[in-house]
């Protein structure tokens, strides 16, 4: 979230004075329910938009748009800082350029130049170094989990010596599922700054032998920077390198450094009727300084639900801007604590508040998974009490559908996500497709076929040592592919997103035209795992309901009797007229698509059965499935109005 939100702004302006521009940004008001367009002259639109929405899209000239927002209401200019000014994307007459202009990261101006350029089919601009260099913009590196920069952080000089390749110590006090580092980012042990170690006991899968195959950086020379890594202690007669520090604990860097504040932190308050304010404040103040905690670490305030409307704690979360959340007191009550009291257990129906609020996550999660630990003990004033407990990171398991194999079949979520992960575990096959959508420094985890559980099980490792993972796989990673068998290994320590893909029956259907227009079954004809008894009933379900099926797996060179025996269930409850398509290398340069019948493939002998291989999906029709104009064709049998 930027700060141009915080302040208030919300929405996407659109700024336009041409009728070409007036029709673009309709097309975007439409597409976008957060869009609105503004009335007016130029100079009057700009100034409204960027005082109230937390971007605009400015259908004017670069140059127009950078007069405007110089020259501003009464020639003071209407950008304040880039911590503060909402993102300015410029898109010129003929919808071919999006511009990020002004607030490239904290604006979000370079997300909003490609969102437009997704809409519009324009082609984004973006010249941010980080970008440009493929490394992080240390000003929202870390946002999407809630990492804060520390104010008064050289974050200038920090990002130059990335961008120069210089060398950069990392100091972490817990492995957050952070974006790749590039290679010359040294993880260094915590203690130098601190006195308490560093997240070393959470190593990222080890080498080639935890996978029985390829285990590389990314393709640079330098080996791939972890914060788990090997951790390294700065020389007492060695200038220290400029530095990026994540701790919820206040530090003092020996080096020009970029702190980070994670969201590790939450303080528990308990407080009887009428607490002042001032003096719950005081004691979080205190309770805090003692321990050598950030303020900008703290998550959220927590209290039990009975003092929801608590005029002092209520007033004590506005003053840090911290969000409350209220807890049953029976979820409260169940928590282990250090000191429970049987005088506030008759009060409000749990023997603890402070320490039991400070240990339980938002979702009532926490303790229970051994999650969070008690940093600050209760802490009593006359009419408060306050505790602090720490949370471990969750890491982060994307499970990624890399589509067919055509980079315009790839979706820009699933791309994103190929960026973000510091941790990306595949078939060699696969991640060589995509190697180019790696940042530098993310680990990579590769092996060959017939590696599936270990491939899995690297990645829910590495996910639940805290890690930003990316599982990928071809098609939908859901579909007979690593997402199962992944998700059967979680255990709800890290979060989970799921990114489609265009899974290989749909790659299939779109080039044979529309053989699964109704109901239809994807069967995997693979015996390898799965009994060949188990199929055949599956098989045969699929005859009876005369649905469309859609076979996987179906023919490989040790496996070449399945298809034809599958053909023939099927043929007992369809013409052997009804089409078959067969679909090898969807979308990729090897592509082939015929089309034939059940009679032609059960037929002694059967050529065409030769096409078949382990990269072909075989689409069977129904028996309302027809072929029109060359196209496979499964009719709805709607009567339409």
């Amino acid at each position: 979230m930027t700060d141009a939100r915080l302040s208030g702004r919300s929405g996407i302006g659109l700024v336009a004075v041409t009728a070409a521009g007036r029709a673009a940004a309709r097309d975007l008001q439409r597409a976008w329910p957060d869009a609105r367009h503004y009335d007016g002259t130029a100079r009057e639109a700009l100034t409204a938009a960027v005082t109230e929405c937390a971007g605009v899209v400015c259908f004017l000239a670069t140059g127009a748009t950078v007069r405007l927002l110089a020259g501003g209401p009464h020639a003071g200019g209407l950008l304040t800082g880039k911590d503060s000014d909402p993102g300015v994307v410029c898109v010129d007459e003929a919808r071919r350029w999006a511009v990020a202009l002004v607030g490239g990261h904290a604006g979000g101006a370079n997300d909003l130049a490609e969102r437009v350029a997704a809409t519009l089919g324009a082609t984004a601009v973006v010249t941010t170094a980080s970008d440009a260099a493929a490394v992080p913009a240390l000003d929202s590196f870390g946002a999407d989990i809630g990492l804060r920069v520390e104010p008064g952080s050289r974050l200038a000089t920090v990002g130059t010596a990335l961008l120069a390749e210089e060398p950069v110590t990392l100091y972490t006090d817990a492995v957050w599922p952070l974006p790749p580092l590039p290679g010359t980012v040294r993880p260094a042990d915590l203690t130098d700054l601190t006195g308490r170690a560093g997240p070393a006991d959470h190593p990222v899968p080890a080498g080639p032998g935890a996978l029985g195959g390829a285990d590389e950086p990314d393709g640079s020379s330098a080996p791939a920077a972890s914060p788990a890594g090997p951790a390294t202690s700065v020389p007492p007669d060695r200038p220290a390198a400029p530095a990026i520090v994540i701790t919820d604990r206040v530090v003092a860097p020996p080096a020009p450094a970029v702190v980070y504040r994670p969201p590790s932190l939450v303080v528990g308050v308990g407080a009887s009727r009428g607490a002042p304010a001032d003096e719950v404040v005081d004691l979080v103040e205190r309770a805090l300084a003692e321990a050598g905690l950030s303020p900008l670490a703290v998550r959220h305030l927590a209290t039990v639900e009975a003092k929801r409307d608590e005029a002092g704690i209520v007033a004590a979360a506005r003053a840090f801007g911290w969000p409350l959340v209220v807890h049953p007191a029976a979820a409260l009550a169940a928590v282990d604590v250090p000191h429970p009291s049987e005088v506030v257990r008759a009060a409000v129906g749990t023997p603890s508040v402070a320490e039991a609020a400070s240990l339980l996550g938002p979702d009532g999660g926490g303790t229970s998974t051994g999650t969070a630990e008690l940093v600050v003990p209760k802490q009593v004033s006359a009419h408060a009490t306050v505790a602090v407990a720490r949370h471990r990171p969750r890491g982060r398991l994307a499970i990624v559908g890399l589509g067919p194999g055509d980079r315009d079949l790839l979706t820009p979520r699933a791309a994103r996500e190929l960026a973000r992960a510091s941790v990306i575990v595949g078939l060699d096959q696969y991640l060589d497709s995509v190697r180019d959508l790696i940042r530098p420094g993310a680990r990579v985890l590769a092996s060959g076929l017939g590696a599936e559980e270990a491939r899995a099980g690297a990645a829910v490792d590495a996910a639940r040592a805290g890690h930003a993972v990316a599982l990928v796989g071809s098609g939908d990673a859901g579909v007979y592919a690593m997402g199962s068998p992944a998700l059967e290994r979680a255990d709800g320590s890290f979060d989970v997103v799921g990114v489609p893909g265009v899974t290989a029956a749909l790659s299939a259907a779109a080039l044979l035209g529309a053989p699964l227009g109704h109901d239809h079954m994807m069967i995997s004809l693979s015996d390898l795992h799965t009994p060949w008894d188990v199929i055949e009933q599956r098989v045969r379900a699929a005859a009876r309901a005369d649905v469309a099926v859609a076979f996987y797996n179906p023919r490989s060179k040790a496996r070449t009797w399945q298809l034809p025996r599958a053909l023939t269930l099927l043929a007992a409850h369809r013409p052997l007229s009804t089409p078959v398509g067969i679909v090898t290398d969807a979308f990729r340069p090897a592509q082939q698509v015929t089309v034939a019948t059940i009679g032609e493939l059960t037929a002694t002998p059967a050529p065409r059965l030769e096409l078949v291989g382990m990269t072909t999906t075989v689409v069977v029709g129904s028996t309302h499935t027809r072929v029109v104009a060359g196209h496979v064709v499964t009719s709805r049998g709607y009567r339409w109005s």
